[in-house]
């Protein structure tokens, strides 16, 4: 991941205003610490800090069309960049950055060409012929990007809110799958796949047809020049990532420089499910595996750090991110600067155990639909944030466009949970791998129960957040929380003493206003709450909060740490 910084329309061009936009670049530089770049165009800026992953050598940014009059700036991995020169041969390229063509394909189709991109990016682009400028984000907004207004009229892009918070006005999440134009002037969504207007599929389910789309989508993210692993929960997903990362490593353009064997990061409390079973996968898979541990107390130490570079007060993400930002931490001092990862698999495939109550097809089509549309605002967040903390790139094949129409064309009758003939969650997916020929995994991971990242990692870190939080915030915090924080007024002490934090970094109202609320139990959305009337008395963004489905449920006996595993 790289970090981008763009201002338009300063009333200031002084030096003064130049050094202003060089100290607030470098509040990302965490996210980009190879090479730091500026570009300067009367009263506009381009600023970039670059976490180099393919083509280190050359590739600095900002970059440039062949005349120079096209100046872009871009966080993110373009896996199609070599298909696109293709069509671009009559222009002169100038690196080997895979980011490179999206000055030239600008030059080539003027703004109509972010859909041709395949790939997660954020990026802002300067045509000095007009002093026009666009920025885009990808369809699923895998990469974050803000927008702000400054008081004197400017225009503000940035990859995270620290950048531009204190400068801006108003600000705002970029929303993903959009395009701006200073042309326009507004937002417009240049992602319109079928499955957005959640309308029920009725595609007949093919195992092959969704393994080969799944692996695809592995193979192309396998693109770089520099050290990789994969994250390796144990679970279902990550576990794939590994398993179909390994069988391709050999043919992929990384064999030539990285070897055959692939690497893979776990992290946990001792003892946690998620350390067992990833040992046991990697074992499976012949990795060269990397157990990390961290302590509650670790993590509580964290918990400040971790609210400042992702940017949320959600108490889910906290949770989550936490244990990624030590891990991220922990593999960045290993040389390793990009890994694969396994999120969105539970969005498009009803994966989290509140979907054992779906009523019917329609409702749990149109959650996953909801669910995939709001992923920008957790775990992508979670995901890019908590890794490019470090310097660290994640990459995630489950939220490839390709395998993401073809998994939501499916007709999610076949997503419906159905024990009594043996359809667990996410039972399309564990069957398309399913081979007793070359099998992928142990069947008994293939299909191991749902764990959240926040609860795989150790049960007792989710109860040691709560009884810190006890301490932290009194009765009476809580009980006034509605006139202190009346936007997304937190319900629990936990959310209290988070939120707490999160405004000690960013006061400002439109700070607040990025974070989404409303209940949830199991990560569910408000919608989903109806599904079960005893959930709204329990409402817990953890699995276990899924009474009646978790075998590890809040209030079931837990009889040591691989229950419910």
């Amino acid at each position: 991941m790289c970090g981008i910084l763009a201002v338009f329309g300063c009333v200031d061009c002084s030096q003064a205003k130049r050094s202003r936009i060089i100290e607030l670049s470098r509040r990302l530089r965490h996210r980009g610490p190879d090479w730091s770049g500026l570009h300067s165009e009367q009263d506009c800026y381009l600023a970039h800090q670059r976490l180099a992953i393919v083509d280190p050598a050359s590739g600095d940014q900002p970059l440039y069309n062949e005349d120079k009059t096209i100046i872009v700036t871009v966080n993110g991995e373009i896996y199609n960049h070599k298909a696109l020169r293709e069509k671009l041969k009559s222009h002169k390229f100038n690196t080997g950055s895979d980011c490179e063509v999206i000055a030239h394909l600008y030059e080539e189709y003027g703004e109509e060409f972010v859909h041709m991109l395949d790939g997660m990016f954020s990026f802002v682009l300067l045509d000095t012929r007009d002093k026009s400028y666009i920025a885009a984000r990808d369809a699923i907004g895998i990469t974050p990007l803000y927008m702000g207004w400054g008081l004197d009229g400017s225009v503000w892009f940035a990859s995270e809110m620290k950048a531009l918070s204190d400068d801006c006005e108003q600000f705002m999440s970029f929303l993903p799958g959009h395009i701006y134009s200073s042309k326009t002037g507004g937002l417009r969504r240049w992602y319109n796949p079928t499955w957005y207007s959640e309308r029920v599929p009725s595609t007949p389910y093919d195992a092959l047809v969704l393994r080969h789309a799944f692996e695809k989508a592995v193979i192309k993210r396998l693109m770089t020049d520099v050290p990789f692993g994969v994250l390796l929960s144990g679970g279902l997903d990550s576990s794939l990532v590994a398993a179909v990362a390994s069988r391709h490593l050999v043919d992929s353009e990384a064999y030539c420089q990285w070897g055959s064997q692939l690497h893979t990061f776990c992290v946990g409390l001792k003892g946690s499910p998620d350390l067992v079973a990833a040992k046991e996968v990697a074992d499976y898979l012949g990795t060269r595996h990397h157990e990390f541990y961290f302590t509650v107390q670790e993590g509580i130490d964290a918990l400040e750090e971790v609210i400042y570079h992702i940017e949320t007060y959600d108490v889910t993400t906290i949770r989550a991110s936490t244990p990624m930002f030590l891990m991220s931490r922990k593999i960045k001092s290993l040389g390793v600067k990009m890994v694969l990862s396994g999120e969105g698999s539970d969005e498009i495939f009803g994966g989290y155990l509140y979907f054992h109550k779906a009523p019917n097809k329609e409702e749990l089509h149109q959650e996953t639909c909801r669910k995939i549309k709001a992923l920008h605002l957790f775990d992508c967040l979670r995901a890019n944030k908590s890794t490019s903390a470090w310097g660290l790139e994640a990459r995630v094949p489950f939220l490839d466009k390709e395998f993401i129409d073809v998994a939501m064309s499916i007709d999610p009758k076949w997503k419906m949970i159905q024990p009594d003939i043996g359809r667990i969650e996410k039972w399309i997916l564990r069957n398309a791998f399913d081979d007793d020929e070359k099998p992928y995994l142990p069947k008994h991971i293939l299909y191991r129960q749902k764990e959240q990242f926040s609860d795989g990692v150790g049960y007792s870190w989710i109860d040691g957040l709560k009884d810190h939080a006890n301490k932290q915030v009194t009765d009476s915090m809580l009980t006034n929380a509605t006139y202190v924080y009346p936007d997304n007024t937190p319900t629990t002490k936990e959310a209290y003493y988070y939120r707490t934090i999160f405004e000690k970094f960013f006061p400002k109202n439109a700070a607040r206003l990025t974070v989404p609320g409303g209940p949830s139990v199991a990560c569910s959305t408000a919608k989903a709450v109806e599904w079960d009337a005893s959930w709204s008395k329990n409402l817990d963004p953890s699995g276990r909060a899924a009474l009646g489905v978790h075998a590890a449920a809040y209030g079931n006996k837990v009889d040591g740490p691989m229950s419910g595993a």
